[in-house]
């Protein structure tokens, strides 16, 4: 039978806006639940202090102290216990359990679209309203015209999985007509069609840029240019450390590494996709800028990583995972210049939150002006990668794009607003 809705999911609200809220999750147990945990959180733009997991295979207890990344930030917090009891085993059933849905728990992809006069930081202005509806952004195509009209299509889908009913659809539409003002022509919002299939992949990827942005090590070029940033010297100190000595049933894994947005969502989700459960997990408090973690975790069938070989591929793609989780570069298109981020794709397909949303912040806080943008696929190194491709207008930016030191603080700020910094 379960247990009770009500108990599966609570959160104590902090008194003040500085002291952490506790997220308690309490429900059966099942391999991945704490990366898809975390992916939530996340997704709600929140920031994971400190925490507490254990498991007996069976049931599984999870504590979270947790604030808003930033200050300015309103969280909808029965939204935030409604998505994350949907993640429970014992809740699969019901998505929205104050808003019964008659679709199915797997939400449609939709198709926004709308025709509008082009306008410094649009994109993000978009992407803003989309994250405050809990609307998830699928695929991006933008493209703007000579005259200055942009045409964006945004694939969506919709977490509260109610996006088929006439009142969901009106809110969007009139959420969005509220941001865009006058400078609106059309606007639409329908079922996706076949046009979803052809905007999968990424057009823009040479072979050599592919290589570049998916390489396991960090590049001259990149290298270079974190000494634009003394936070990003940080992330060469990660360590992890396997030991096998401390428990007959588990492997203790012991990380070391800078705190960054996400970090615990990039470890859950290696975890996840190397099928190991956590019996017991241990998230300190950030000490100067660092992460500690001590996990005890099996492997699927409950036995412990003895295997050295399995030890160093899993040591070396969290350290991977942790040294840059994100890529970013920019590259030439012609006479244009053109930024690019990628991040792995988890295996059950799912992407990282809230990717979109922070380039175009960046972008915006920069001043650069977006000519086109688009979100696809790709697969190399046996992973699937999420890419994100923005075509960068030199017409309206203070920056002279062609010039390296410039290209360089564009990443470096990108890559700072991904990482949370």
């Amino acid at each position: 039978m379960g247990v009770p809705s009500d108990d599966v999911v609570l959160i104590q609200r902090g008194k003040s806006p500085e002291e952490p809220s506790i997220v308690t999750v309490n429900c059966p147990d099942k391999t991945g639940l704490g990366c898809d945990i975390c992916r939530i959180i996340l997704d709600f733009g929140l920031y994971i202090t400190k925490g507490d997991i254990s498991t007996d295979g069976i049931w599984c207890y999870v504590v979270l102290w947790v604030v808003p990344h930033s200050s300015s930030l309103i969280v909808k917090w029965s939204s935030l216990k409604n998505r994350l009891q949907s993640e429970c085993p014992s809740c699969l059933t019901s998505f929205y359990l104050n808003e019964q849905s008659t679709s199915s728990s797997s939400s449609p992809v939709y198709l926004l679209k709308f025709f509008c006069v082009d306008r410094r930081g649009l994109l993000n202005d978009v992407t803003q309203v989309l994250c405050e509806l809990e609307l998830a952004i699928q695929r991006v195509k933008v493209t703007t015209t000579p005259d200055g009209r942009v045409m964006d299509l945004f694939f969506i889908s919709d977490n509260r999985v109610l996006l088929h009913t006439k009142e969901r659809q009106n809110e969007t539409l009139e959420q969005l007509h509220a941001v865009l003002g006058q400078s609106c022509i059309t606007c639409e919002l329908q079922l996706a069609g076949p046009e979803y299939e052809r905007h999968q992949g990424i057009t823009s990827l040479s072979p050599a840029t592919a290589e570049e942005l998916f390489r396991c090590e960090l590049s001259d070029r990149e290298i270079h240019s974190q000494a634009l940033s003394p936070d990003m010297t940080k992330l060469k100190q990660a360590t992890v450390m396997v030991d096998n000595s401390l428990s007959p049933a588990h492997t203790l894994l012991q990380i070391h590494c800078a705190d960054h947005k996400g970090l615990l969502y990039d470890i859950m989700r290696t975890l996840k996709d190397f099928n190991i459960q956590i019996s017991y997990g241990r998230f300190l408090p950030t000490t100067k800028g660092y992460r500690d973690l001590d996990l005890f975790i099996q492997q699927k069938d409950g036995k412990k990583i003895l295997d050295l070989e399995k030890q160093s591929a899993l040591c070396s793609r969290l350290k991977v995972e942790m040294l840059h989780p994100l890529r970013v570069i920019t590259v030439n298109r012609g006479p244009d210049t053109e930024l690019l981020v990628a991040n792995p794709v988890e295996l059950s397909g799912e992407g990282r939150p809230l990717v979109f949303y922070d380039v175009t912040l960046a972008l915006k806080t920069l001043g650069i002006c977006i000519f086109s943008a688009e979100i696809g696929r790709h697969s190399a190194s046996d992973r699937e990668w999420e890419v994100y491709s923005f075509l960068l207008d030199e017409s309206c930016s203070r920056f002279q794009l062609s010039n390296m030191v410039a290209r360089n603080q564009i990443v470096d700020r990108v890559r700072r607003t991904l990482m949370g910094w």
